[in-house]
């Protein structure tokens, strides 16, 4: 018993010793701060980017040069490490630049604090993030919001009837994690919370990765009704999911390589037009599998 005492201790330290140096993020906020309507468009630059997650490490994003204009849809594809998920790491500096800029709106993001540019930006994750809490907790953290907004965003993100037959209603404590509640919901719980937000950019990690087709369908459907004036990135794990987007944007290794439009890169054997033909997507009017 002691030995496995000892053992257990032995990790907590290691953890705590590697806790240690681990770098401090930048300022949350700095003298230099963003006009408060910023952004008020929603364009996107990337200036040859470039990121690793370490310093000794090989470069994740090797160049990213692009133009994400204002209201424009742009989907993100590749194969597993292409890089998808670390662009959005980048966009909240999560993963702070190795070189290039990213320039929303007339402002390098990386000369603004991190509060100013990540109270900006919503992002619905892979995974959604719920905590121990009350529902109207979860939707509203800071008491932003009155409870007709926020029955109206439920009623958007279709779990208005589902919250509305609880005894508690908005008040239903969620369990750590959100283990009370299905992923679908957690899902449109993360959908309701960016419907309250509204910011300018949205974006979407692989955000209907682990729910089915008809979460799926509501969270589509949604988006670009009420989304329509805002930017909108879409990593995407079903192809259906970004085949009526403004442009895809394929990576591979790290660099882009391909950015247009879905009908333009279908009418060239290139990866998206083999990507497409191993999802069973014949052309760019068919979204099903």
């Amino acid at each position: 018993r002691m030995t496995s005492e000892i053992e257990t201790n032995i990790v907590a330290a290691e953890r705590i010793t590697e806790y240690t140096k681990v770098e401090n993020e930048a300022p949350w906020v700095t003298d230099k701060r963003p006009p408060p309507d910023w952004p008020s468009k929603g364009r996107i630059q990337f200036n040859n980017y470039q990121v690793r997650y370490r310093p000794e490490l090989d470069l994740v994003l090797r160049g990213i040069t692009c133009d994400i204009g204002s209201m424009e849809k742009i989907g993100v594809v590749g194969r597993t490490g292409a890089g998808k998920s670390s662009l959005t790491n980048c966009l909240f500096r999560i993963l702070e630049a190795a070189g290039g800029q990213i320039i929303i709106d007339g402002v390098d993001i990386a000369s603004i604090g991190l509060h100013d540019l990540r109270e900006k930006l919503t992002i619905i994750p892979q995974d959604p993030i719920l905590f121990s809490g009350s529902l109207r907790m979860n939707l509203d953290p800071f008491n932003n919001y009155s409870d007709e907004e926020i029955w109206k965003a439920l009623e958007l993100a279709h779990l208005k009837s589902f919250v509305a037959n609880l005894q508690l209603g908005l008040s239903h404590e969620v369990t750590e994690a959100g283990g009370n509640l299905s992923i679908g919901q957690r899902q449109l719980l993360c959908l309701g919370r960016a419907l309250l937000r509204k910011s300018k950019i949205l974006v979407l990690d692989e955000a209907t990765a682990a729910v089915d087709l008809e979460t799926d369908n509501l969270i589509q459907t949604t988006i670009q009704n009420e989304f329509a004036h805002c930017t909108v990135i879409t990593i995407a794990h079903r192809l259906h999911t970004i085949m009526d987007s403004d442009k895809v944007m394929v990576l591979d290794n790290g660099k882009i390589v391909e950015y247009g439009s879905p009908e333009e890169l279908l009418q060239t054997p290139g990866p998206f037009y083999f990507m497409a033909k191993e999802a069973g997507i014949e052309n760019v009017n068919s979204t099903e599998f």
